[in-house]
């Protein structure tokens, strides 16, 4: 059942694929004794897909949007971090998972404003709005 929602949900699949990129790029951090910025972009980058995850048991709109403004704000925190590795010169390549984490941002964005929009309830249709 789990997968099926996955698959269904372009910002669960999105956040669940950059979380799987995050953790193999975080290993090469580690692999090279850069334990506080790989820890840091650990927990705000998999924290995105956890918040996305929990918005789908919301308990109403106002909670939804919630849950969204938090994965979005991890969002911004991930992209930070992945700049500063970027324009590190200690640091590996991550050009891929800058890419991903604007196109995930945008997509929360584009959630939190037809969440804003839509009736109680019509919200759950933002995810399969781009």
């Amino acid at each position: 059942m789990q997968k099926e929602l996955f698959e269904k949900n372009p910002v669960l699949k999105l956040s669940f694929d950059f979380s799987l990129l995050l953790i193999d790029y975080c290993e090469e951090l580690e692999n090279k004794k850069k334990y506080i910025i790989s820890k840091q972009l650990l927990r705000s980058g998999t924290s995105i897909g956890s918040n996305s995850f929990e918005a789908q048991n919301s308990e109403s709109k106002a909670d939804f949007i919630h849950k969204i403004k938090i994965a979005a704000k991890e969002a911004d925190e991930t992209q930070y971090w992945l700049m500063l590795c970027d324009y590190s010169a200690n640091y590996p390549a991550c050009k891929e998972l800058l890419a991903k984490i604007e196109e995930l941002g945008k997509v929360l964005s584009k959630i939190l404003s037809t969440a804003k929009r839509k009736s109680p309830f019509s919200y759950l249709l933002s995810f399969f709005i781009f």
